[in-house]
């Protein structure tokens, strides 16, 4: 038995928030002794918990003060007592409303030793209960977690062990702390355990108590609802007169309405350019772009699925130890794949526009630009993360099965649209708009970089690329100085070391300043042909996906959890070198497709049906993990996890993703463009750039491609 116990305290050191992170599995938990099967038994007889507390209660009355054991009674106290006497009454006389109260609680999880720690009983049936006893007093459902810490009732009282605690729902009157539920219950544990004091065996956490009661509208939420409110009924009306008044007529409508004319914007959003009428476009951009953006979604999926219970959450030692699992682990590829493609099109963009000015380059309106393009709508879904996901996301765990908490957006919103929340604090509002701030720093040293490589051409070209390793030394420095764990079973990768290592903008620079290089490469070789031999294709494409393949694998042999981990040397050695590794293996996989030399890869990167999905990336980046949060905050029973519970879950989440991606493009993203169109001076035409055909033609390196999100 202690065995078995001993393989349940260690299923339970899994993941917790934002990324996944495991314990230090070679720290010894030791052995215990006292948990026998008379143990167990008599915690399997907690299972008709709400049954047993009918049956204990059953004749408490008003009187009964006796029953706070001690404790001077409150008026909120007595009110307790007092709708308790009424709750047993009315489940004497078989009323529906106390009937729901009890039948909501919840009973010990089965499948504990699979790692199902949680029964939620019936959230909902619980805190709908509304009854008025009189004129001025109602009772109603008050939803709590009761928790039992079984490793500490085995002697093993490590901090960390409070993840294997047992939980269950309960359900009492709304006048009831979550104190005076303590006092109650340990009476009743008390007979039931066959224990002097049962103090020590549970507890509720005030924190997890919920009604029925819907949270009063501050001032900011109506101001956000209204907002939105304003820019679906100007889209609805402009799109209604666009229908009604105007049809196909030549004559042009006023500018800045005809920006919220949803017709116009979705036939520029799904519009399907044929490559071969266009061949100055990277057309497998887009296809790498989408395909990038999926794997962030997914791989964000999996982390919901982590910090969430499910029914067998020990099967996650299993399934970190197979081959598949990293490609979600290592699914951060994703983000140096985008910074990559960042890098590339700002420098095949700018030079085309840099020659045809003759070195001259507007670089105040650059920076303009590109804030006036991302900043609506990071300010949108500040607001409606903020203010309205409290009001879609009810539910029993809704403050514990969440990516963020997005009350410090209230303190740090300003340095989220001011794009420097990855140095600034350490409470970033919105936890994946780090990339955002990222790229736009990155952004903003590119016009001096540019010019570098106008001026002095490969001259400046080999300075970037000292630059680019020098960066690399650098993060190889910081891991061996700090001695930092970068692999997912060592350490907490959200602390000290996420902001180290993740965050900051150098530790990222590598991949953007490759995709810089190569687009300097391109954009001097445009329209060449190289003469490839079949062999050195193919021995291209083998060094591409080997370099790929190293990348996501390379730490494979040490998923074993309880297997010696690399020494940290050999760990930085990994993260600095795929850094530079898997965006060189992508410089490959664009020259072959522009050559002629992609084949199978370049018909599905360049397939026109990435374009509309291209176009829409960055919103679909924005909105994500706002359907997630939504998704998971809400559930109501423990999950399921196997990859293919989790890739169901991928595409519900990745379809309403892309609805309310293309609701906030036709509202938000569409206007503001055409707004800035209508404010800024007009640029000179300039010959269409080579890029990826995310968006019409640019016309100026102030209108980079600015869908570039991870």
């Amino acid at each position: 038995m202690k065995g078995v116990l001993a393989t349940l305290l260690l299923s339970w050191l899994s993941l917790a928030r934002a990324e996944p992170h495991f314990i230090d599995w070679e720290v010894g938990l030791g052995e215990q002794d006292g948990f026998s099967m008379v143990d167990y038994e008599r915690l399997m007889d907690l299972r008709s918990l709400g049954t047993e507390f009918f049956r204990h209660f059953r004749n408490i009355s008003e009187a009964d003060s006796e029953l706070l054991e001690g404790r001077l009674p409150s008026q909120q106290d007595l009110v307790c007592l007092a709708d308790m006497a009424q709750l047993m009454q009315s489940l004497t006389t078989g009323r529906l409303w106390a009937l729901n109260m009890i039948d909501s609680w919840g009973t010990i999880p089965a499948g504990y030793l699979k790692g199902n720690i949680i029964d939620m009983g019936n959230y909902d049936e619980c805190t709908r209960v509304h009854k008025a006893v009189s004129e001025a007093h109602s009772i109603q459902g008050k939803y709590c977690l009761l928790e039992l810490p079984i490793a500490k009732w085995l002697g093993f009282d490590m901090d960390f062990l409070k993840v294997t605690n047992m939980r269950t729902a309960v359900c009492f009157p709304s006048s009831c702390s979550a104190a005076l539920m303590e006092t109650f219950l340990g009476q009743l544990l008390q007979r039931l355990l066959g224990v002097s004091d049962a103090k020590e065996k549970f507890a509720i956490d005030e924190a997890t108590c919920r009604t029925g009661e819907t949270p009063s509208l501050d001032s900011l939420t109506i101001v956000t609802i209204v907002l939105l409110s304003v820019l679906a009924s100007a889209t609805i009306i402009c799109t209604v007169y666009d229908y009604l008044l105007c049809g196909d007529k030549k004559t042009p409508p006023p500018r800045l309405v005809s920006t919220f004319y949803a017709r116009v914007s979705s036939r520029s959003l799904f519009a399907i350019v044929d490559p071969k009428s266009s061949p100055n476009v990277i057309h497998c951009l887009n296809g790498i772009r989408c395909l990038s953006l999926i794997w962030v979604i997914f791989g964000h999926e999996y982390i919901y699925a982590v910090i969430s219970p499910s029914i067998n959450q020990s099967d996650l030692l299993r399934w970190v130890q197979q081959a598949f699992s990293s490609f979600i682990i290592y699914a951060q590829f994703s983000v140096d794949t985008f910074f990559f493609l960042s890098g590339l099109l700002v420098v095949v963009v700018s030079l085309r526009f840099l020659e045809k000015t003759k070195g001259r380059i507007n670089v105040p309106l650059m920076y303009l630009h590109r804030y006036l393009r991302l900043t609506p709508m990071v300010a949108a879904v500040i607001l409606v993360s903020m203010k309205l996901l409290p009001l879609l996301d009810d539910g029993p765990l809704s403050e514990e099965v969440n990516f963020a908490d997005y009350s410090v957006c209230e303190r740090t919103w300003f340095w989220t649209l001011l794009y420097v929340q990855n140095y600034a604090t350490k409470e970033i509002c919105i936890p994946h708009s780090w990339y955002l701030a990222v790229d736009m720093q990155l952004y903003l040293v590119a016009p001096f970089l540019l010019i570098a490589l106008y001026r002095w051409g490969k001259k400046g070209a080999a300075g970037i690329l000292l630059l680019m390793l020098l960066l690399s030394s650098c993060l190889f420095a910081t891991i061996l100085t700090n001695k930092y764990q970068v692999i997912f079973k060592k350490g907490d990768p959200t602390g000290e070391k996420q902001r180290k290592l993740y965050f900051p903008s150098h530790t990222h620079a590598a991949p953007w300043l490759i995709g810089f290089l190569f687009g300097y490469f391109v954009h001097l070789n445009r329209g060449r042909q190289f003469p490839l031999s079949r062999l050195v294709v193919w021995a291209g494409w083998l060094l591409c996906l080997a370099t790929m393949f190293a990348s996501i694998f390379a730490m494979y042999p040490y998923a074993k959890l309880l297997e010696p981990s690399p020494s940290v040397l050999t760990q930085a050695v990994f993260y600095t070198l795929t850094r530079m590794g898997w965006p060189l293996a992508l410089c490959w996989v664009v020259f072959a497709c522009m050559q002629g030399h992609g084949g199978l890869a370049n018909s599905f990167l360049s397939s026109p049906l990435w374009q509309p999905l291209s176009r829409l990336s960055y919103s679909a980046y924005i909105w994500h993990v706002f359907i997630g949060e939504v998704s998971h905050r809400r559930i109501r029973t423990p999950l399921h996890f196997t990859n293919f519970d989790m890739m169901l879950s991928f595409w519900s989440t990745f379809g309403f993703t892309l609805l309310l991606s293309y609701a906030f493009y036709i509202m938000i993203e569409v206007p503001m463009a055409g707004f800035e169109a209508f404010i800024l001076p007009p640029r000179k035409p300039t010959a269409k750039p080579v890029e990826a055909q995310a968006e019409p033609p640019v016309e100026s390196p102030s209108e980079t491609e600015p869908k570039q999100s991870a």
